[in-house]
Order: structure tokens, then sequence, then C-alpha cells
């Protein structure tokens, strides 16, 4: 019988075990970061109607979804948490306390081209806050809790741009070219990566003349302390609502961010920020790393206003964040920011020397778990030397062995897998050590 080549598909993450651990425990400091703001967890499935996800997914979203057709259902994979998340507050409504702070850490899909760095397959870790008319306050927690995350896991320093797309949306409205803003908002969203002759090049192809294009790259451009850009825009003397709102809203999250025990030095106002989704209406948040921009964003989002108008009759006012968490941890890996250091979880191997010495064995192996100490027992009925061979392959520090000896005298004998260290003690003193180790 021919062998099947064992591989995965394009755009798709799997880890060692090693590695593993270093990402769940990323994962682990996010959530308990979200937990500590009144967070509360959620799980949605991964397949939706199509219906649902395509109701306010439109342009380059919509294209990216994996959509197909299971007897007479129109099926498709979450592309995001956010829209899942409308759906999940609509059909819950009643049942809610507002205003409702979720946090979701799941699997999304997305049909891109892949690339190194970029997944079609990728865990995103979401928070949203949900509410009629919600407070602007809102705005200014969010980004505070970007803050402590990113203080917590310790890449370096780390930028918090922030931007309103009230702001961008009444600049073009000024412009009279707001028939093109879904375009444009994409395009702008994209000068970091592509550079400003490729923003030219894409503006003149949706049909933005050069006056324009260049008014467009001059009001992105403004630079400055977050003070003195507020102070430019406002000396525009731009008459447009629109706009007047997003300046007066991005002024007041900008002056409010200390009040959250947060350092002003870690936020900077963006007027490139724009996010390509369709959906984001006020507040918007990209997280760059200071020493590594090559990164792009590692933490977004912004507030949407008018999201749940497609599933309910009241309409709720939401903001969020999403770190894609796993296209961050590859690019953390590849630049050698972080590295793997725990090999294993188990501390301890537990090894009876025979066969009879099992039943005793499980004993001690359960007396050590009781204790909070992750244990493992050998079970094969293979040659000792084998069996450390295990324990030193799979990196485990310490082997309990146990004999005939040991289990006359209700003892164990304890090796220090990096040392070579082996002593015999009873199983409370075992624990005793292996709890302060």
């Amino acid at each position: 019988m021919d062998k099947i080549t064992p591989k995965i598909m394009p755009g798709f993450m799997e880890l060692l075990p090693e590695d593993q651990i270093l990402f769940n425990e990323m994962i682990d400091t996010i959530r308990k970061t979200y937990e500590s703001f009144g967070f509360l967890p959620i799980d949605t499935p991964l397949l939706e109607y199509s219906s649902i996800l395509l109701a306010k997914a439109k342009g380059e979203t919509e294209k990216q979804i994996y959509r197909f057709k299971k007897g007479e259902n129109d099926i498709s994979l979450r592309f995001d948490l956010t829209v899942p998340f409308a759906r999940y507050v609509s059909k819950n409504y009643y049942n809610l306390a507002f205003p409702f702070k979720r946090y979701q850490i799941g699997k999304v899909y997305r049909g891109e081209r892949p690339q190194k760095g970029r997944y079609r397959e990728f865990y995103q870790c979401d928070i949203d806050v949900i509410d009629e008319n919600l407070s602007l306050n809102y705005d200014v927690e969010v980004p505070s809790i970007i803050y402590e995350i990113f203080k917590k896991l310790n890449f370096g320093k780390f930028t918090i741009k922030i931007n309103n797309r009230k702001i961008l949306l009444g600049f073009f409205n000024e412009l009279s070219i707001s028939d093109k803003t879904s375009d444009i908002l994409r395009i702008i969203d994209k000068l970091e990566k592509i550079g400003k002759e490729k923003i030219i090049e894409e503006l003149r192809k949706i049909n933005i003349d050069n006056e324009k294009i260049e008014e467009i790259l001059n009001f992105i451009t403004i630079t400055g302390t977050n003070e003195e850009i507020i102070s430019k825009l406002k000396k525009l003397n731009i008459e447009n609502e629109n706009f007047n709102s997003g300046v007066n809203e991005l002024e007041y999250v900008i002056s409010n961010i200390g009040k959250f025990n947060s350092d002003n030095t870690f936020y900077k106002i963006d007027l490139t920020i724009a996010r390509g989704l369709d959906y984001y209406t006020g507040t918007v948040y990209e997280t760059v790393l200071d020493d590594y921009p090559e990164l792009g964003s590692i933490c977004s989002g912004g507030r949407y206003d008018n999201l749940t108008k497609y599933y309910l009759d009241e309409n709720l006012s939401g903001i969020g964040i999403s770190i894609g968490i796993t296209r961050l941890f590859y690019k953390l890996k590849e630049a050698g920011i972080i590295n793997s250091k725990v090999k294993t979880l188990t501390k301890v191997l537990v090894v009876p020397f025979s066969i009879e010495n099992i039943p005793y064995s499980l004993k001690v192996a359960k007396i050590l778990r009781e204790n909070e100490i992750n244990t493992d027992t050998f079970l094969e009925d293979k040659s000792f030397k084998s069996k450390l061979k295990y324990a030193n392959r799979a990196k485990i520090p310490y082997v309990c062995i146990i004999g005939e000896n040991e289990e006359k005298q209700n003892e164990v004998t304890i090796k220090n897998m990096e040392t070579g260290e082996q002593t015999t003690k009873s199983i409370e003193k075992i624990v005793e050590d292996l709890k302060r180790d």
C-alpha cells in the first residue's frame, strides 16, 4: 500500500509541544487581563449562516469568506469574532445585562493567499463591550487594556496608535469624494505597508484627481504631539458635523487615557489609521512594537455604532479590539523576540522498576497530583535504562523511582535529571521539596 505523505494545507499552523506551551502562556496572559477588566467569556460556532456573516461583511472581506452549501443551508466559516458576537447579542438580548462586556478566544478563517506569517486559520483574542448609546469612556478604557496586556507580555516598547474614522469621513465629504470613502479607507490603511507612491497609484485607479490626492496625503500625514495634532485639526476650520464630532471624540480619548493608570507616552494619534473592515464608525486603534515596525499591527480594533441593526430593531453600539495571536506568535518567534524555554509541563515522571511496582507507583503519582505537581507515570514494560532515556528526551526534570525497597519502606527515590543527584525520602518530604523547587 502506498504511504500518504503527512502534511497540512498552506496557511495553517501546527506547533511542537514546547512552542504550544509558550503559545498557551500568551493566551493565558491575555485571557486573565480581559477577565481582570470585567469581561465575561463566550463561545460561538465556527459555522454560521452566510446571511448572518454577509449582512455586514462586504468588499474584500466577502471575497475572503469560506462559503459552501450543505443540503439547503448556505453556510460560512466565521471570518472574525465580532460579527458572530453581534448575532449572539441580538439572539440573547433579553438575557444579558448591559453594558455587556465579553471576551472570546477562538479560531477564525479567511481565504487569503497564504504567505509567510499570514494564515487562513488563526486564533483571535477579542474583547467587545456593547450597549445602547455606549459611553465614550469605553473608547478610553479599551486602549488601557491593550496597554496592560503588552506590558505583561513584555515584548519591548510599543505604541498604541489612535484615530477616529469620523474625522476621515468628514474630510472626504469636504473634498466631495465621500462616494469613494470605503475604497479610500482601504487604500490609506496600507500606507506603511506599501508606501506613498503606491498609495498615489491606487488612489488614481479609483479616479481621485492629483489635487485631491495631494490634499489627502497632506492631511493623513499631519504630525506633532497628540495635543498639536488636535490643534491642527481644529485650525482647518472644516464645517462638517462628522469631522468635528470625530475631532472632539479623539480629543476626549487622548485627554482621559491617563485616568486608567496608563502611561500617556504609549499612545499616539495617527491619522493614517483607518482599519480596512467596513463596520468601524468611530475610534480606531492599531498597536505596533517600536523596535519591530516590520511586524505591523499586533492588536487592532475600534468602535462600530450600527452593527446590530441587521439583527435587532434596537441600535446597539460596540467597541472592541482583536489580537491575531497566531500571526503575532509566528512573527515574534521569527524575529527572535520570544523563545520557548519550557520544554514540558510535566515536573515528575514516576518510574516503576518493574510491572509489580505499578500499583504503588500509581499511588505515589496520585499524591503528587493532589498536591498540584504535574506528574506522569511510565507504564510501558521496558528496561530501566529506556525509562530514564524517555525522561531525558521528554525534558522531565525529576524522576521518582519505585522499586521493591521503596515500596516496602513506603518511600520514594527521587533523581534530579539535570544534576544526576539521587536521594530516597518519604513521599511527604518529596512533595515538600518539589513544591519548594
